[in-house]
């Protein structure tokens, strides 16, 4: 039999969680089917469980503590690094951009490419956001007033169903860039390329725990992530109305900052400063600078 005759076979892609910077399948051992927009199966993506979504959180918590206590100028460094890392891979997300959205090939590609600049984008805002949200306070007294932002903790994000990709590093990005730690729902209908993304994320510079993906039903995954005690955030971008509100309520227990569904035309428009500011606290600092003679400060 020559060369030509043979019949080759396709090796297909098992996609996988991301968690703590592992791979694990869902724990329940579940799959669901994933399709293009014309009903053609692509692949079976890992069905999360409460399991799951409650191993994440532990992962994301046990990372936060060395992800906030970075420098600003460091997480900057690492998430360019991320950028560098999805520009290498670049073909591959098109593809999967394209089946994921129904998109051309030269469409997808912009989807892409506007993504890459995006991770960019917030990589120079982390060693600047305090200058624009932070800074000495005047008051009425011989003290220093100081306020400056810190990371609220860990956060949990559901990712916008119809922008697979753009839409997806659009929310997880400002988290991370402030020095906080994510657990990922990925769209429900298109959540490949967010699995994708966690194969960059664990090639990169980026330490595991710090960013996790979820795949599955959202509103089974998302229910028992509003009401963890361990969870500060959770932005609703994923959720439709209804759901929206059920977590709302469940969120209300802990007293979780909450971010709600806003929408958005187009998610390729230059972000503004206030998903990152969402999930930032603000710590004030008094210091007594002496007593405040005729002749001027005493320090």
């Amino acid at each position: 039999m020559s060369e030509k005759s043979e019949q080759r076979l396709s090796v297909f892609k098992t996609y996988k969680l991301y968690v703590g910077g592992k791979f694990p399948r869902s724990e329940s051992g579940r799959v669901y089917e994933v399709s293009d927009s014309k009903g053609k199966w692509l692949a079976n993506a890992p069905l999360s469980s409460r399991k799951d979504a409650r191993d994440a959180v532990v992962a994301a918590r046990k990372a936060f503590g060395a992800w906030s206590g970075a420098t600003a100028y460091n997480r900057g460094q690492i998430l360019y690094r991320v950028a560098e890392m999805l520009e290498g891979r670049k073909s591959q997300f098109v593809h999967e951009v394209a089946d994921a959205e129904g998109l051309s090939k030269s469409k997808a590609n912009e989807l892409v490419e506007a993504t890459i600049d995006r991770w960019v984008w917030y990589a120079g805002w982390t060693d600047k956001i305090a200058q624009v949200v932070g800074g000495g306070n005047p008051v009425a007294g011989p003290y220093f007033n100081l306020s400056s932002p810190e990371p609220t903790g860990v956060v949990t994000v559901l990712a916008p169903q119809e922008s697979s990709f753009l839409g997806l590093v659009s929310v997880i990005a400002p988290v991370i860039a402030t020095g906080n730690t994510a657990i990922v729902i990925a769209s429900e209908k298109s959540p490949l390329p967010a699995l994708a993304l966690g194969e960059v994320l664990a090639t990169s510079d980026v330490p595991g725990g710090v960013v996790n993906v979820l795949s599955g039903r959202t509103a089974e995954i998302a229910t028992p992530l509003a009401s963890h005690q361990d969870v500060n955030a959770i932005d609703l971008a994923g959720a439709d109305d209804v759901l929206a509100k059920e977590l709302e309520i469940a969120a209300a227990e802990n007293l979780k900052r909450v971010l709600r569904p806003q929408p958005v035309d187009d998610w390729r428009a230059t972000p503004g400063v206030e998903r990152m500011t969402a999930f930032l606290e603000t710590k004030t600092v008094w210091h007594p600078t002496g007593s405040l003679g005729a002749s001027g400060s005493s320090y």
